[in-house]
This record gives C-alpha cells, structure tokens and sequence, in this order.
C-alpha cells in the first residue's frame, strides 16, 4: 500500500494532466472548436470591454470622409461626361455649335418619354429644338420656361421621325417603343433592307433636319401587314441620358430644300 501511495504521488500529478489533454482533445474534436472558441470570448470579453470605442467626434470624422470621398468619385464623373459632350460640340461648325444642357428630370413613370434640361429660354433655347447626344438623335425640345426645358424624346409612343436606310435609301417612319429600341414602318411593302443596316433622319422630315444618327436595323419583319417594319436599336444612350447638346430647329428654307431635294429624287426614279 505505501508503495502505491510513493507511485501515485510520484506519477499522478503526469497522469492528471495527460487525461486532461486526451479530454480535451478529444472534446475539441466533438465540438469542431466550439467550445475552445467559446471559452476562448468568455475570458477575453472582459478585455474587450476594456478597450475604448471611437469617439463620437471620430465616427463623426469618419462620415465626413466618407462623403467627401463620394463627392470627389461623383464630380470626377461629371468631369469627363461634360469633357466628352465638349469633345463633341467642338467637332460641330462654330456657326451650329448647340446649347450644352443636363438631364435634371426624369420620372419613373415617363422614362422613356421625355425628359427636363437645366437650360431654357435665357440661353436662346425654343421649342422645336433638337437635342442630340453622343451617338445621335435623342429629341425635340416642346417646352421651355427660363431655366428648364422638357424634351420629348424618339423613344416616346408619341414620337415619330422620318428616316432613311443609309445603305439604301429605302425610307419609313420610326416609332417609339418605350424602351432603346423603336419600330421602323417601311413605305414599301418589300424594302432593301437587312439587319445590321444603318438608319438616319430623311429628307420626309418635317421636324428634323437630314442624316442625322439614329441607329441600326435589329431585326426584320417583311410579311407584317400593311407594311414591313424592323426593330432599330437606338444609338443614342436613351436609357442612361446626362449631358446633351440643344440645337436650334431647322429654319423653313432648310425644310423646302429637303422637300425639293426629295421631290427631285422621285423623278429621277
């Protein structure tokens, strides 16, 4: 029995400690660390809370970073929009060079049918003005008041523009859809026409000067009744419209001539 007791006292402190560390073990792999993790936020919780959080001021700092950070990626890109549009206008004759202007309102029930500029008429905007973009045609201005004019755009219901094949010269109208895309009535009932065809404004336009950018031909229907009509993918990015170019309308001298130029095809064919 003595010799039991010097044995014990001699090995079972080793003894207690590697039960200890197969226990453990062996609960560490039942529990997939849970408990080790548990155990590990019960004792340093205390210490957590010890630790200060930010400051108010500095939370306060830290939003006014954040908001200065997100002005300076929003102006950067208003930058090269209005850098882009400027591209553009310089590219126009100076005598024709348009009104530059920013969508500023655009309902969510009239997306797709017209949209406010921030310019009016104290810069010499009037109704019937065009609006382009890059890309080509967008709309007509209908409204002005001093500071704001409203535009209808060729993607509204409502809008119709007379265009031209350019590969071709096989005309029709277009219609808007409500949507970036617009349907093409053909006058003939079996135009030249094929996908992939360019479309611009023709000389049938009485509101829009000729060869201007419309879009071009997506897909085909030549046996609709009573007449063949294409799906046209618009150019212009009606969908996501900022900054425009305003021109002024065709003057009634330019209007005749396109008549007269159109009229003089008719013959020669």
């Amino acid at each position: 029995m003595v010799t039991v007791r010097r044995w014990w006292g001699h090995k079972g402190l080793q003894i207690g400690l590697l039960s200890l560390l197969v226990g453990s073990a062996w609960m560490l792999r039942q529990t997939q660390g849970a408990l080790l993790l548990e155990i590990y936020q019960v004792i340093t919780r205390p210490l957590q809370m010890l630790q200060p959080g930010p400051s108010s001021e500095e939370r306060l700092r830290d939003v006014r970073l954040l908001e200065l950070q997100t002005r300076i990626v929003d102006l950067e890109s208003q930058n090269k929009k209005l850098q882009d549009l400027l591209g553009y206008v310089e590219k126009e004759p100076l005598a024709s060079r348009p009104i530059p202007a920013r969508v500023v309102g655009r309902s969510a029930d009239n997306w797709w049918q017209q949209v406010t500029l921030n310019r009016g008429s104290n810069v010499g905007i009037q109704e019937g003005f065009i609006v382009k973009a890059d890309g080509g045609l967008v709309g007509l201005v209908e409204s002005v008041t001093p500071n704001t004019s409203r535009v209808l755009l060729i993607s509204d219901l409502k809008s119709q523009v007379g265009v031209t094949i350019s590969r071709t010269a096989a005309k029709g109208v277009l219609r808007g859809d409500a949507s970036a895309e617009a349907v093409l009535e053909f006058y003939e009932k079996v135009p030249n026409v094929k996908v992939g065809d360019l479309i611009s404004t023709s000389t049938y336009s009485q509101k829009f000067p000729a060869g201007l950018a419309v879009g071009r031909v997506k897909s085909l229907d030549l046996k609709k009744l009573p007449a063949s009509v294409a799906r046209v993918e618009l150019f212009p990015p009606i969908r996501s419209l900022d900054w425009v170019g305003v021109y002024q309308k065709p003057t009634n001298q330019e209007l005749e001539n396109q008549t007269s130029a159109n009229q003089e095809l008719q013959k020669s064919n």
